[in-house]
C-alpha cells in the first residue's frame, strides 16, 4: 500500500466548516485505510492499493461532492514526492532566514505551460516573489517589505488553474510525522 497526502481546496474556509472525523469518515467510506487528518485545514494522510493518482483524485472530489455537497479540489501527492517538495530551495537560504519573510507551496493538478510562467512571473514585486517547480509554485513572502496584496485567488487567476496553498511549516510537518 503506498502513503498519499491529500491536499483539499476549500476546507474549512469561506463558510465550509467541516468536523475531522467527518473528513475521515468521508475517506474511509471509499475504502481507503489509515486515515489521518492534520491540523483543520484539509490534509488527509491515508493509505491506498491505487496506482492511478488521477483516478484517485476523481474518487476522492466525487465522495467529498456527495457528503459535503460542494466543489473539494484534492491535490495529491505520494509520501516521495511531499519529502522532495519539501527539500527543495527555490530561494536563497539567506532570504528564506531573514526576519518576517515565509515561504508557502502552492499544489497545482499539473505543471505550468509557459503563458502560465509569464503571468506568474509579471506578479512578483518588492514583497512577492515565485518559483514553478514541478506541480508546485514557491511562492517567498517578504513580510518586512510591507503587505503583499497576493492571494489564492490571484494565483488562480493567473495560472488559469485551481490551487491549494501551505505554509512550508505545515508541509514540514506533514513529512516529518506522516512521511
Amino acid at each position: 500500500m503506498a502513503r498519499y497526502f491529500a491536499l483539499l481546496r476549500a476546507i474549512n474556509v469561506g463558510g465550509h466548516i467541516v468536523k475531522m472525523d467527518r473528513l475521515r469518515e468521508t475517506f474511509e467510506s471509499i475504502g481507503l485505510s489509515s486515515v489521518q487528518t492534520f491540523i483543520a485545514s484539509g490534509n488527509v494522510i491515508f493509505e491506498s492499493k491505487a496506482r492511478n493518482v488521477v483516478t484517485l483524485a476523481n474518487r476522492i472530489e466525487l465522495r467529498l461532492r456527495e457528503a459535503l455537497g460542494y466543489e473539494v479540489i484534492t491535490f495529491l501527492r505520494t509520501a516521495e514526492e511531499l519529502a522532495a517538495i519539501e527539500a527543495y530551495l527555490p530561494f536563497g537560504t539567506d532570504d528564506l532566514r531573514l526576519p518576517g519573510n515565509e515561504l508557502y507551496v502552492a499544489f497545482l493538478t499539473e505543471g505550468l505551460a509557459t503563458e502560465a510562467k509569464k503571468k506568474l512571473a509579471s506578479l512578483e514585486n518588492p514583497i512577492d516573489s515565485f518559483h514553478a517547480h514541478g506541480r508546485e509554485i514557491y511562492w517567498l513572502r517578504r513580510r518586512e517589505a510591507g503587505e503583499s496584496r497576493f492571494s489564492g485567488g490571484v494565483l488562480e487567476q493567473a495560472v488559469g488553474m485551481p490551487a491549494t496553498i501551505r505554509n512550508i511549516n505545515t508541509v514540514r510537518r506533514l513529512v516529518k510525522n506522516y512521511g
